[in-house]
């Protein structure tokens, strides 16, 4: 019983995550905070399969700033653009709010501004420019070290702040404990062992691009919200590449 519960919490954080099928659900589904455990584990198949686009275009001959551009469009479809949707977001509402209730309110409108654009266009232009960089050198453990840590990361913002909304998906998400961080933790550090120093350095480097997304939320809305969540996965995944491109050139 407990494993099925188990496969259904993980299911749940696929669906949530990505785009991936996770098959049939049991009538009990679980709450999305019970399946939070599981969010690091998501970011394994999506780094793989990113990886394995980025790798093969090489192969294949393709310049390798296409195919750092191949390995961010996969990532966008495979999580359906959701945590860059979240930067956007949360970029617009900090840049463009007076206070903690216009900030929120314009989060929350489909419509994305200037500061939304300016952030997306430079997080991903990083990445892109970081990806390229590295071409071959670029292997698979860091990259799976790099998506699972950044998934982790969003478990840390939501034990250290509070949810800024009492609705909406990131409060839907919240209301885990310490131990759901267990899992996370323990493949991030097998990950990190095996990849080398230089991921680990990149990954300590990408917690302080999470501390700025975690102060500029309690200080502008006084939570988290899932465009938070979304923010900080987008900058610790910017500044990882970042970090890792200069350990490695």
């Amino acid at each position: 019983m407990s494993l099925r519960r188990r496969v259904a919490e993980l299911q749940v954080a696929v669906m949530l995550l990505t785009r991936f099928p996770a098959g049939r659900l049991p009538e009990a589904v679980p709450s999305l905070s019970r399946a939070q455990w599981a969010y690091p584990l998501v970011g394994l198949p999506v780094g793989l399969v990113c990886w394995v686009i980025c790798a093969g275009s090489l192969q294949a001959g393709i310049p390798e700033p296409v195919a750092a551009m191949l390995f961010l469009v996969t990532n966008a479809l495979i999580t359906g653009a959701l945590h860059h949707d979240g930067l956007a977001d949360f970029a617009d509402g900090v840049g463009g709010g007076r206070d903690a209730v216009s900030c929120l309110a314009i989060m929350r409108d489909s419509r994305i501004g200037s500061y939304g654009v300016i952030a997306l266009i430079l997080a991903l232009g990083c990445q892109a420019a970081s990806l390229s960089s590295m071409g071959p050198v670029l292997t698979l453990l860091p990259v799976l070290a790099i998506s699972v840590s950044s998934r982790l990361a969003m478990l840390g913002v939501m034990q250290i702040l509070p949810p800024a909304r009492g609705d909406g998906l990131g409060h839907l998400a919240g209301g885990g404990t310490m131990k759901s961080l267990c899992v996370g933790c323990g493949m991030a550090f097998a990950l990190l062992v095996g990849a080398g120093l230089s991921s680990a350095m990149a990954v300590l480097a990408s917690m302080a691009a999470v501390a700025v997304v975690i102060l500029l939320a309690w200080r502008r809305i006084g939570g988290y919200t899932g465009d938070v969540l979304g923010a900080a996965l987008v900058a610790f995944e910017t500044v990882a590449f970042i970090s890792l491109a200069g350990s490695t050139t």
